[in-house]
This record gives structure tokens, C-alpha cells and sequence, in this order.
């Protein structure tokens, strides 16, 4: 890669060119995890989102965003706090998701029901709190959702005690065609900048809820999604649409 490439405009080339490879080569997997999707909803389920670092972003952008599902609910690791009652100190940590029965700990939170769907997003698809994850939910009955770059996680070793990574224990895997270390234009003296897989994973959560609305409206049944707090009943009409899920879906400042 050219000197020249590393720029915005190569930035936004290289990533558009991602971006429209995915919309083809992911088309029947999007499919498979609106269907995981749509069934949740119709069993009444909700789906579990979790993620750590950056893949945050994505959980954010499934769970409780406007024009997303309402049946939806962010697991994070500052849930040790906010709900299991650790001191703030315990975030300190950047080893913490790395800690062996830190996932345990965040799934008995949320006390998930059977009928509920996890998604489970990861680049790398290796750090043990999400592979910890991916096998707990996996040994409770729930069905398993991943997002995570192929590419990055066949390149290194597993990290999990088990051997397992996450692509390995999902029903449906959506590839964030990310490359190895995620960014994405290579420096000529060694190095890369620009991270891929948030844009890419946005493109899939949304592709994929899209795709289940699509479904549950082929069937006569109108997906429950959010409108934006900020227009005139937003906040009340969504209000209501929680009391279905009431001690189920977290809400908090964010």
C-alpha cells in the first residue's frame, strides 16, 4: 500500500469496498441471525448483547438505540458495579477481562431467560471473558449470535483454557471481514491505522435487524422498535413498549 493510500480518502475507499463485499458475502448468514432475531422476539425473549473494549459500540448499537429493537439488553463488565455491588475500583483493572468467572458473574446478573438470545461481539474473538461468556450461555440452552473478523481470530491462538473461541461456539457467525489487528490501511515503516470492524459491525447489526423486522412483518406482526426520545412522545411511547420486558432490559445513563 502506497503512501498515498494512508488518507481519509483512502480510508473511506478501502472501507466502502469492505463495506460492499459484506452486503453480498454476508447475505445468507444475515439471514440465519435474523431468524435467531425474530424468534427471540416472537418467544417473548430478549437479546442479550455483550461485548468489551471496542465492541462496545456495537453492543450500543443493537441495544436501546432509536430505531432498534426494544427486547434488547447491554451486558458490560462495569455491570460488576452498577448492579453486583464491587467497589468502581475493580474497573481499574485492564487485565479484568481476562479474569476467569468475570462472565459467570455478569450472565447471573442479568439472570437471562431461557428463550433469550445472546449476542456475543469480538474481533478477535479470543479474550477469555468472551469465550467464558459464549460457554456459559451456550451450557444454559441459549442460542449464540457472534460477530467477529474470521480473518483475526484463525490468525492467533485461543486464549480460553477450553481452546474454544467464540466463532466456534455460535449457531450463527456474521464475519466483520476485519483484518488481522483491525486497522485497516498497512504504514510504510510497519504498523496500520484505521480501524474496520466497528464500521463493519454496525453494517451487520443492522442489516440483521432489518432483516428480522422484514420477518416478523411477513408474518403480521410489527416489530417493537424504539423512536427517538428527542421527538414530541418518543420517551412515553417507548416507556410503554418496556413494561412488556419490565426487570429484564437495563436502562441506564449513559
Amino acid at each position: 500500500m502506497s503512501v498515498e493510500s494512508v488518507s481519509a480518502q483512502g480510508f473511506a475507499r478501502e472501507s466502502l469496498a469492505v463495506l460492499q463485499h459484506i452486503t453480498e458475502s454476508a447475505r445468507a448468514d444475515v439471514a440465519r441471525a435474523a431468524e435467531l432475531i425474530a424468534d427471540t422476539v416472537r418467544a417473548d425473549g430478549v437479546i442479550q448483547a455483550f461485548g468489551t473494549g471496542h465492541s462496545q459500540a456495537i453492543v450500543l448499537e443493537l441495544a436501546g438505540r432509536a430505531g432498534g429493537l426494544v427486547p434488547t439488553n447491554r451486558l458490560s463488565i462495569a455491570d460488576l458495579v452498577l448492579y453486583g455491588g464491587d467497589a468502581p475500583a475493580v474497573l481499574d483493572d485492564p487485565l479484568l477481562e481476562r479474569r476467569a468467572g468475570v462472565a459467570a458473574r455478569l450472565y447471573d446478573l442479568a439472570a437471562p431467560h431461557p428463550q433469550d438470545l445472546f449476542v456475543v461481539i469480538s474481533n478477535s474473538g479470543v479474550n477469555n471473558v468472551i469465550v467464558e461468556m459464549a460457554l456459559r450461555a451456550k451450557e444454559r440452552g441459549h442460542r449464540i449470535l457472534a460477530i467477529t473478523s474470521l480473518t483475526h481470530t484463525r490468525a492467533v491462538p485461543a486464549g480460553h483454557p477450553s481452546g474454544k473461541k467464540l466463532a466456534d461456539l455460535a449457531d450463527v457467525v456474521l464475519d466483520n471481514a476485519a483484518p488481522r489487528g483491525d486497522a485497516l490501511l498497512e504504514l510504510p515503516g510497519g504498523g496500520a491505522v484505521s480501524a474496520l470492524s466497528t464500521l463493519t459491525g454496525v453494517m451487520l447489526v443492522q442489516m440483521a435487524v432489518a432483516e428480522a423486522s422484514a420477518q416478523l412483518l411477513a408474518a403480521g406482526e410489527n416489530p417493537p422498535v424504539y423512536v427517538s426520545a428527542n421527538v414530541p412522545g418518543g420517551f412515553e411511547g417507548n416507556l410503554e413498549l418496556e413494561k412488556r420486558y419490565a426487570g429484564r432490559i437495563r436502562r441506564t445513563a449513559s
